[in-house]
């Protein structure tokens, strides 16, 4: 027995740097690298009749089986990942923002045009004003300062635009849709 035990630790101590530097050469990770190393030598002294001489020498077996595993490894790994983005690219977390779903997105393109053709309906200052107030996020007070009117005119051009909108047939109609 310790002949067989003194026969390993010269095997190991001839080869295990080139196992070791196959394996991370692949993986990029000491820890993982030394784990294969440790199994392809694990490996051979079980099955030690596995390598064949005929076929080439004992370390470039031994670098082989390493680099083999550590590819096993490399792509067990990656096919986790690619597997983990694909699913996250199909679903739609809930902490997205609402107007930020693909579904909403898609209902608001829908609407653009219908919103836009009635949008060009309503009177030049009626647009104008609601596309501040909607688009622009401004409020009634800062489109009166800037439009130079009262802001009870103000605030009148946007009720009215509202109102012109809510009886919009067309408009209703690609809402309804």
């Amino acid at each position: 027995m310790r002949e067989a035990s003194t026969a390993f630790e010269d095997l190991y101590r001839r080869h295990w740097r080139g196992v070791f530097g196959a394996a991370y050469r692949v993986l990029g990770r000491v820890a993982e690298a030394d784990d294969v190393a440790q199994e392809v030598f694990t490996r051979h002294w079980r099955e030690p009749r596995r390598f064949d001489a005929r076929r080439g020498e004992l370390g470039s077996y031994l670098r082989l089986m390493a680099r083999s595993r550590a590819l096993d490894l490399w792509r067990r790994e990656h096919a986790a990942q690619r597997a983990r983005d694909r699913l996250a690219s199909l679903t739609v977390p809930d902490d997205i923002p609402p107007e930020d779903r693909p579904d909403v997105a898609a209902a608001r393109h829908a609407l653009r045009q219908p919103v836009g053709a009635a949008m060009g309906r309503l009177p030049e200052r009626q647009r104008e004003a609601l596309l501040l107030a909607y688009w622009g996020g401004m409020t009634a007070d800062e489109i009166a300062r800037r439009s130079g009117v009262p802001l009870g005119t103000a605030k009148s051009r946007i009720r009215m635009g509202l109102d012109r909108l809510r009886d919009d047939d067309e408009l209703q109609a690609a809402l309804a849709a």
